[in-house]
């Protein structure tokens, strides 16, 4: 068992990874020139302005009173510059976001995971290119832009990290700390001759980061008055701000400023997908070469935003977030970012004709290196006979673009040129992507030849080892043939020198060459195959076909609850009527009554509204009382059951409820704490952290009686989830375990109505760390529905109570209990282990179902594993790169989620036999259970 399930990891870690090279590479080249406007620029200094987490309608919208939360934006909007929304891209998050403004590309998903601190990739950005460039904010987000930097041109200021605490007091004074520390730099310039010279050089950026809202939106919600509140003190610091500049630089209007933010946030408080309120931020940018507001009649937009913010007479310039940076660079004249992927939106610049058509050339030319070195990066690692380039793109046409642009320039034909410039940065950027997903049809026909071969070879396990499907089937054995292993080394050798002459990534050996043994593997058990073709088409196929459309249907509903969670209510509704198509509704009525509904129980939960949009923290408690009434009756059932209760046990018992009580209080303490902004308790702090460490370590404690160890891990685990939960999510496990524990008892009649075996009570039997081989039975039909049920019941509790599949479902209040100091992994290794808790105990009842079915865990969790990997498969063909980001970003995160579950699957499949087999003892020797 151990070697399939190491050669089972070893196959989807190179599955999962596999998305990584295919879809989520870095589009980053190098070897470009810098490129930059040849005219003098019509501003010496620019000052961005970055407010984390500003959703676009918070901001433009009036209040209650008819009034601006923003009076100061507002008038610049009216009076002073151009304004709009600026559209993000996925992931919505801080990283990402300002990499985009700042450096001008959308940065690849899996570098928000590599690392916070550091660059996974190094590359050019504003900053590098300016004669000095000062700023203030987050320590996790100005290091980024420090560190990178190729001079020592950059100087960052931060507060400490210990700041960014979403339970603090008042969190505004992230932002008054910024404002004060800008305004103190330059009256400490008046005295500092160096910093003097300095600050009156051209081509300089000052960049604040303002955090106050995105904690505030984090903590109390985008519609809370403490993130209306925090947007006043923004405008306010803005307008000090720019009093502070006019004063220093003497009113020259030499000053350009740029509003904006790097991502939105959710009603319930989150962000990292693409819904629209994640996705639109305020766009607000006035002063030296920046166009007057303009009054218009009708502006062509498909929303209907203008009307509700009262601003459909002022013309909205809308850009791309990548459209930023090279806007900043052509601002001050310092060269675009090379990386730079944006479009100069040309119609908001207050300058010349000819200053607009420069500019738009430069823009041109900075996209069109980066193409030119993507092609030749991609022909030199191509053989020349299989190299196909950019059609739409070539040499000549490059030429004759740039040719004509420049005639258009000097004969003053300025729209012309900038028409023309334009078409070029489109067909560059197409070109970029071209080549930036060249292999991918390559590598993804090598992914599904390997996915097809594992699942074929798992199937052919359980075929081969547990099932009496080949009975009466010759069972002669053949050796495999030396000509199919020298055919399978001699095509894995020419498939490494062909990668070899192409200079491929070592990671492309592995995606080709892992295929080979999996259907090495597969056709070496040719006479398998063989006998159970023969024994199919010897047999009616009615029976054989039925079974096949019904998987077939269940693999699809599953797939479809990916997208609709309601599909998972209509699978327990179908689950309720289970026992009325079988002789358990007459034999085993109680057990039916309880099945159907606990099932029916289950199923509301998804219809109901994704976790965090509502928390109710009394739902927590009231989930956690529901705990102690079901242990204290549980308690009663085991008191009477045994004559002579041990002591420690019951010990045990009163510890594990005395855990729930002390989860109640601590999550009912934080609460009242974080209402009154008096931060996260130490007490409440280290009682969480005592919970969750022990959450683990008391079940094995307990007895490995069937049912005393399973309720065990379930106090163990509830108490953990309650201090993880903000809502009616803290109801959701008690009514799945409880689901659990009827589906033991229907499977066991179900076996027992079956003749396979005598009816055990649950009371009596014990999980043991050593199965007798010989009470294993052959694999039947009916063992494929119970691999199902396992797949059904994880998949439910995974989007039971939320969407995870889109980042912003994660709400951070869920941690509160255990910090509330901004920590991106301890945060998120918290939120994921919420996610598992109800996986662990769904994994330890399948635990129990394969012990009293005594089937072979080997033979029922390869079928579960091969019924996930359908499931992947059928997800890897739903990939796509086109459409809206969000579109994109779910479809990619679908197949990374049934990716991860499968691999979660064997740890949790460890986890489960070790929760429900091993035993502690803590108390000298052990005792004699009377049962």
């Amino acid at each position: 068992m151990l070697l399939y399930i190491i050669f089972g990891l070893l196959i989807h870690f190179v599955f999962f990874a596999s998305i990584f090279d295919i879809y989520f590479t870095s589009p980053l080249v190098h070897g470009m020139t810098p490129q930059f406007t040849p005219l003098p620029p019509p501003a010496k200094r620019l000052v961005l302005f970055v407010a984390d987490g500003l959703r676009a309608d918070k901001l433009y919208e009036l209040d209650e009173n008819g009034n601006s939360r923003a009076p100061f934006i507002r008038d610049i909007i009216m009076h002073k510059g151009s304004w709009g929304i600026s559209h993000t891209r996925v992931p919505t998050e801080s990283r990402p976001g300002h990499v985009a403004l700042i450096a001008g590309f959308y940065e690849d998903v899996s570098a928000v995971a590599k690392g916070w601190k550091e660059n996974p990739v190094e590359f050019d950005f504003l900053f590098n290119e300016t004669n000095y460039s000062w700023s203030w904010g987050s320590p996790d987000l100005l290091v980024m832009f420090s560190k990178g930097a190729k001079r020592n041109n950059v100087f960052p200021c931060s507060y400490d990290a210990s700041s960014e605490d979403f339970g603090a007091q008042d969190v505004t004074k992230l932002d008054t700390w910024v404002f004060d520390n800008v305004k103190e730099l330059f009256r400490g310039a008046r005295n500092n001759q160096s910093l003097f010279s300095k600050l009156n050089e051209d081509k300089i950026v000052f960049f604040l980061h303002l955090l106050g809202i995105d904690t505030n939106g984090h903590a109390h919600r985008p519609s809370s008055r403490d993130y209306l509140d925090n947007i006043k003190i923004v405008d306010d610091g803005l307008k000090e701000i720019e009093s502070t500049l006019k004063d220093f630089y003497g009113n020259d209007e030499k000053t350009a400023f740029i509003f904006t933010s790097d991502h939105g946030m959710t009603d319930w408080g989150s962000h990292g997908a693409g819904h629209p309120s994640e996705t639109n931020t305020p766009f607000v940018t006035w002063g030296a070469g920046i166009k007057y507001p303009q009054r218009v009649s009708a502006q062509k937009f498909d929303d209907t935003y203008l009307e509700e913010w009262k601003l459909e007479n002022w013309k909205r310039h809308d850009v791309n977030q990548a459209d930023i940076a090279p806007l900043m660079a052509s601002l001050i004249g310092v060269p675009f970012p090379l990386n730079s992927v944006g479009i100069l939106p040309v119609d908001i610049l207050n300058t010349t004709d000819l200053f607009k058509a420069e500019s738009m050339f430069t823009n041109a030319v900075q996209i069109l290196e980066q193409f030119k070195v993507k092609m030749t990066q991609k022909k030199e690692a191509t053989l020349s006979f299989l190299f196909t380039p950019f059609k739409s793109l070539s040499d000549s046409k490059q030429i004759n673009i740039l040719r004509k642009a420049r005639s258009y320039i000097k004969q003053k034909k300025y729209d012309e040129a900038v028409s023309l410039c334009k078409e070029l940065i489109n067909l560059a950027l197409k070109g970029l992507s071209y080549y930036h997903t060249y292999d991918r049809f390559f590598l993804g026909f090598n992914v599904v030849l390997g996915f097809v071969g594992w699942t074929s070879y798992a199937s052919l396990l359980i075929i081969k080892s547990h099932c009496n499907l080949t009975i009466g089937v010759s069972k002669e054995v053949k050796k495999p043939s030396h000509l199919l292993l020298c055919s399978f080394v001699a095509l894995g050798l020419l498939v490494a020198l062909f990668l070899l002459l192409q200079a491929c990534p070592w990671t492309y050996y592995v995606y080709c060459l892992l295929p080979l043994p999996i259907w090495y593997a597969v056709l070496r058990e040719f006479p398998v195959i063989q006998d159970f073709v023969t024994l199919l088409l010897t047999n009616p196929p009615n029976h054989f076909v039925g079974y096949l459309l019904l998987f077939i249907l269940g693999v699809e509903v599953l797939v479809v609850s990916f997208f609709y969670r309601y599909m998972l209510t209509a699978g327990l509704i179908a689950f309720a009527g289970w026992p009325f198509i079988t002789p358990l509704w007459t034999r085993a009525k109680s057990t039916s009554l309880s099945w159907i509904f606990f099932c029916l129980l289950l199923a509301v939960f998804p219809l109901m509204p994704v976790v965090g949009r509502k928390p109710d923290i009394f739902l927590v408690m009231g989930a956690g009382l529901l705990v102690l009434l079901l242990s204290l009756l549980v308690l009663t059932f085991v008191i009477r059951r045994k004559n002579g209760f041990v002591n420690e046990e019951l010990v045990l018992y009163l510890l594990q409820m005395l855990s729930v009580v002390v989860s109640i209080c601590v999550v009912y303490g934080t609460h009242n704490s974080l209402l009154k902004k008096q931060g996260l308790p130490l007490t409440n702090q280290i009682a969480s952290w005592i919970i969750l460490a022990s959450s683990l370590v008391i079940p094995l404690l307990s007895s490995p009686i069937l049912f005393d160890r399973l309720f065990s891990i379930l106090l163990s685990l509830m108490s953990t989830y309650l201090l993880l939960s903000t809502g009616y999510e803290a109801l959701f496990p008690l009514v799945l375990s409880c689901l659990m524990f009827v589906w033991i008892y229907m499977e066991q009649e179900t076996l027992q109505q079956s003749g396979i075996s005598c009816k055990q009570k649950l009371s009596t039997i014990q999980f043991a760390c050593n199965t007798d081989l010989t009470q294993f039975r052959d694999f039947s039909l009916d063992d494929i529905r119970r691999a199902f049920f396992l797949v059904f019941f994880l998949v439910t509790a995974f989007f039971g109570t939320g969407n995870i599949a889109s980042v912003n479902s994660f709400d951070l209040a869920s941690v509160y209990c255990f910090l509330t100091v901004f920590s991106p992994y301890m945060m998120g290794a918290l939120m994921i282990w919420k996610i598992l808790i109800p996986f662990v105990f769904v994994m330890c009842a399948f635990e129990a179902v394969q012990l009293t079915t005594q089937l072979s865990s080997k033979s029922l969790f390869l079928m579960v594993i091969i019924i996930s990997d359908v499931m992947a498969l059928h997800f890897f063909f739903l990939i796509k790169d086109f459409g809206s980001w969000l579109d994109i970003g779910t479809s990619i995160s679908h197949y990374v989620i049934v990716m991860s579950m499968t691999i979660f699957l064997m740890f949790l499949n460890g986890l489960a036999q070790i929760l429900t087999t091993k035993k502690l003892k803590l108390w000298g020797r052990p005792k004699s259970h009377l049962i």
